[in-house]
């Protein structure tokens, strides 16, 4: 369980390390747009710019941030779409 939240109930996986920022939003986006609100989704994200940008943005848009977990040099972002 993650915060309540099954696993088996996320419905994309975007492993964006390495791409550098603004594509890492870009593609989130593009992944977000093939779902249905409020379906869950989970990145791996850069440290830096990525971590700093891409969540800030995803608020912005009108998506919900649910969890932020580092993973030594990378982070896991669970996104619930808006």
């Amino acid at each position: 369980m993650t915060d309540g939240i099954k696993e088996n109930k996320i419905k994309k996986f975007l492993d964006l390390k390495g791409v550098i920022c603004p594509m890492n939003f870009v593609k989130t986006k593009i992944a977000l747009d093939m779902l249905e609100k409020d379906d869950l989704m989970e990145i791996i994200l850069d440290e830096g710019e990525p971590i700093h940008n891409v969540p800030r943005s995803l608020k912005e848009e009108g998506h919900q941030v649910i969890k932020v977990e580092k993973l030594g040099s990378t982070f896991k972002v669970l996104i619930k779409k808006g």
